[in-house]
């Protein structure tokens, strides 16, 4: 064993994304000795800088232009007219958004004593790391290389015409037609975006139903919502080729079961099909690591990997691409390293789409849960809820899925406009082990959105008051 003082650093991070920056901050809090390595310009990975932030500031900006321009505030006696939109002021405050957060990071890793190593890792030995030339040594090595666009094969990425999620985020002008590749949560955000500014929005989607992965009667009631914002939905629906002329496309599909083609004429194309783990480059097979079918770093329970001192976290690793469990196994990892405990519960990570209303999740769908024995199911619809009755705010529902026998909570999904703040009560009662009952006495203030989470545990028993 080398000595202790031939080590650089206690635990080297690589990758800056949420999971990786909050692991290096965390263990610099935990007193060891730590290095964070990125490439990029800027910290906070594809989250901070193309993902999920400027995508919020965007459906954010859009959903105030929508409402300004679409005269839906008349009926509460807000009369506008001639409302117009600057693209290029929502396109800069969305920047200042993202410049704020990931100068936030920097300071952050200055405050915590976190060495940023610019440049990209790639592994020389199972301590050690190349950075652009520099050789550096580390007890604990973290890989938090994140996750990059999935391609789709025979389709070029130009971001051009044919863009990408990152592209999608900065279309110089409102797109007449957006054809989106991909019915998930980031086709349909990103096409919201640009629905609500004037571009009409086609989405294709390879299986029967959009938001795969969600449970079946929220997708159900998605795809009602989204047909009457005048969203084009082809489901069941493969695309077969997608050509470019003079900044135009012509995208081909048909049925996912074959049948005759037929062409969509599109001045945009969105290729949002998912996301695949990024370790080229790492040089993985130096370190004696090697990833599994998936292209993903298997780990333990503790987030190692199989070669001692070196840990995996986030979306290289399997399960939920998703900011949040990253940043939740970012610290677990560095309190791990530390010989501290740190424990990810991933039965209980929510997933929120931030279209409107928004979508939200977590725990079992009620297909899961009935796999799994008998259930009792209570739903409470927004239309029963003052709040949103007073604010006309009505669309969705609040589902809570019980176990039959305990009445624990092992599901809660809801569709609201405020859904993915909702979602956290549920989150938290279940990390508690809650019942229905539970929610269901805990006094919630009135009127409040959350009240309709009070009403769907009382359904559970049958025994809402407002409905």
């Amino acid at each position: 064993m080398a000595d202790e003082q031939s080590y650089d650093f206690d635990v080297l991070v690589i990758g800056a994304g949420p999971g990786g920056y909050v692991a290096a901050i965390r263990a610099a809090q935990n007193g060891l000795k730590t290095a964070c390595v990125e490439s990029r310009e800027t910290l906070g990975g594809t989250c901070l800088n193309v993902g999920c932030i400027p995508s919020k500031a965007l459906l954010h900006a859009s959903e105030l232009f929508e409402e300004a321009a679409s005269g839906e505030l008349a009926k509460f006696g807000v009369k506008l007219e001639g409302a117009s939109l600057d693209l290029g002021a929502m396109h800069n405050e969305k920047a200042t958004a993202v410049k704020e957060l990931t100068g936030g990071i920097a300071m952050l890793f200055k405050k915590n004593k976190v060495e940023w190593l610019k440049g990209r890792a790639a592994f020389t030995g199972k301590d050690t790391v190349d950075v652009d030339g520099r050789s550096v040594r580390a007890k604990n090595i973290v890989i938090a290389t994140g996750s990059s666009v999935t391609p789709l094969p025979g389709v070029t990425v130009d971001q051009q015409v044919v863009v990408d999620s990152t592209g999608a985020l900065s279309l110089p002008k409102v797109p007449e037609h957006l054809v989106v590749i991909g019915g998930g949560v980031i086709g349909l955000e990103l096409g919201s975006v640009w629905r609500r500014l004037g571009a009409k929005v086609t989405v294709v989607e390879f299986v029967d139903q959009i938001l795969p992965g969600f449970d079946a009667e929220v997708r159900k009631e998605a795809t009602k919502i989204f047909k009457k914002q005048g969203f084009e939905l082809k489901v069941s629906t493969k695309v077969t080729g997608v050509a470019v002329d003079g900044g135009r496309a012509t995208v081909t599909v048909e049925p996912a079961a074959g049948g005759a083609a037929e062409t969509l004429a599109a001045d945009a194309v969105l290729v949002s099909i998912g996301r695949r783990p990024n370790t080229e480059g790492l040089n993985l097979e130096a370190a004696g690591l090697s990833v599994n079918g998936r292209g993903q770093i298997e780990v333990g329970h503790e987030f190692e990997t199989a070669v001692d001192g070196i840990w995996a976290i986030g979306d290289v690793t399997p399960g939920l691409m998703l900011a949040h469990r990253a940043e939740d196994e970012g610290i677990a990892v560095a309190d791990n390293i530390a010989g501290l405990t740190g424990i990810v519960n991933h039965d209980i990570i929510p997933s929120v789409v931030y279209t409107h209303p928004e979508i939200a999740g977590v725990g079992l769908t009620e297909e899961q849960a009935k796999e799994k024995g008998e259930i009792k199911v209570g739903k409470f619809p927004f239309a029963g809820n003052s709040r949103a009755k007073t604010n006309r705010d009505t669309t969705g529902f609040v589902k809570v899925i019980a176990d039959a026998a305990t009445d624990r909570v092992v599901g809660v999904h809801i569709i609201s406009s405020l859904a993915g703040t909702l979602i956290a009560q549920a989150a938290q009662a279940m990390e508690f082990g809650a019942t229905s009952e539970d929610i269901a006495l805990t006094c919630h203030a009135h009127p409040t959105h959350s009240e309709a989470l009070k009403e769907a545990a009382m359904a559970v028993t049958g025994k809402a008051i407002h409905i």
